[in-house]
């Protein structure tokens, strides 16, 4: 393994580190990064709680999850990362989570919009895909390629999808931008339910999310957030 596969896969743990840290995600939840030397590859851990993935939990799979490099257990849904993958050859990286101040958003009729500048990075409104529609009855864990398939579908070219009585994806151009998108996206939605308890949102409009989302595509108002999250971890 070259140095430059190293910083790659050391980075996604950081990812890791930071995404449980912030509590976007727990016990639960993934962060992937497609391989920059092969788009037909992608790197994610082990079957392990992302607060606590190491280097030597990192595999990579193809676009159809199965296993390139690494001999331990997936996580049961890396069928979204490779779905998400195979369907947006724009995306470097994906997340998927189920913080809980999204989840409400997941669960009701209410819509995920932005209302303050950084939720832009999320989009206009959030589209929600429902695995009953088209599978009935299920564990509503993203189980096969058919369901990730079809949450790629409903997901098309945004950077979000809420996934109905389940949880999130977020997917970006990089790692660092999908996190930024997952943590910012978090916190707009926690803004919203506090707003929606009050009266009627001021949301976006349709030209300020389009500037707002330019503004934080990158860059370094997301190199000054990373660098801020991971201060935050512990030695």
């Amino acid at each position: 393994m070259g140095s430059s596969r190293e910083a790659i896969i050391d980075e996604l743990v950081l990812a890791n580190r930071i995404l449980a840290n912030e509590n976007v995600l727990d016990a639960f939840g993934h962060v992937s990064l497609r391989d920059p030397d092969d788009p037909g590859a992608f790197f994610l851990s082990r079957s392990r709680s992302p607060g606590l993935v190491e280097a030597r939990d990192i595999m990579r799979f193809d676009l159809e999850a199965n296993v390139l490099d690494g001999d331990l257990k997936p996580y049961l849904e890396t069928v979204i990362h490779a779905a998400i993958f195979k369907a947006r050859s724009d995306v470097m990286s994906v997340v998927h989570h189920h913080d809980p101040a999204v989840l409400p958003f997941a669960v009701s009729p209410a819509r995920l919009r932005p209302v303050f500048h950084l939720g832009a990075v999320a989009g206009a409104e959030v589209p929600v895909w429902d695995s009953q529609q088209e599978f009935g009855d299920t564990s509503l864990l993203v189980s096969d390629m058919a369901m990730a398939n079809s949450l790629a579908r409903a997901m098309g070219s945004g950077p979000a999808v809420l996934l109905k009585r389940h949880g999130a994806c977020c997917a970006a151009n990089s790692l660092k931008q999908a996190v930024f998108v997952a943590i910012c996206m978090r916190d707009n939605a926690r803004l919203l339910a506090e707003a929606l308890a009050l009266g009627e949102p001021s949301y976006l409009t349709p030209g300020e999310i389009r500037a707002a989302a330019a503004k934080h595509d990158g860059g370094a108002p997301v190199e000054r957030a990373w660098e801020f999250w991971a201060s935050r971890l512990e030695p």
